[in-house]
């Protein structure tokens, strides 16, 4: 059972992603949230897989409710989906940066959502390519604050490699194609890259890409 907890304060639109959600076997919402401060402490309460959570609430916003989230080490295994109503995001783009899995515009197809939440949960990061690398691109020259500075030394040549790969939006598969290696190979490349870097997850490496200089914003067009 994945467990989902919902952060918006339009109680409308919880109503909706919770009548959607629940009624799928798999999933179960255990708790709703009005703002971030609420979020923080719910997730804190009821430890969920996922968080859906809206970037612009009073009280607390959902950036900075992400940021708490995840510097909790009691909470190191929920991930943060975060709803906006638009993808070219300055705020979505920060979260990324402080380690959300992902993002959803709120228009979003319910059979997307649905997805999203169950590739989140198992794991993965929830990253349309082409809409992620626009948002980074446009977001990551005027950063309100940068990360702290990060050496590359750790990593080998081909796991530079393969975080410039990710980086441009490459899927596992995509990046064994490109490097003549199996799918599997490539996967453990991304993960020893992650785990020497401290990336919490597959959108964080991203942005990590873009911030080390890895790809530029441009390359691709």
């Amino acid at each position: 059972m994945i467990k989902v907890l919902l952060a918006d304060d339009q109680a409308l639109v919880r109503a909706g992603f919770r009548a959607l959600l629940d009624a799928q076997a798999d999933i179960e919402v255990v708790g709703e949230a009005a703002d971030g401060a609420e979020a923080v402490r719910l997730a804190v309460q009821t430890r969920p897989d996922v968080v859906l959570m809206d970037i612009r609430m009073p009280v607390l916003d959902g950036l900075e409710a992400t940021r708490q989230i995840v510097a909790d080490a009691r909470l190191a295994q929920v991930r943060i989906v975060i709803l906006t109503t638009f993808d070219l995001d300055e705020y979505v783009f920060e979260s990324l940066r402080v380690g959300a899995s992902g993002f959803l515009v709120k228009d979003t197809e319910p059979v997307d959502l649905l997805r999203g939440v169950r590739a989140v949960a198992g794991g993965d990061a929830l990253l349309s390519p082409g809409v992620t690398r626009r948002l980074i691109e446009e977001f990551a020259s005027r950063s309100r604050a940068p990360l702290a500075p990060m050496s590359l030394a750790v990593l080998t040549d081909r796991e530079r490699e393969v975080m410039a790969l990710v980086g441009a939006g490459l899927s596992n598969e995509d990046i064994a194609t490109r490097l003549f290696v199996s799918p599997a190979t490539a996967k453990t490349h991304v993960s020893r890259a992650m785990i020497k870097l401290g990336a919490r997850d597959r959108a964080q490496l991203v942005v990590f890409a873009y911030e080390a200089g890895l790809v530029k914003p441009g390359w691709l067009g």
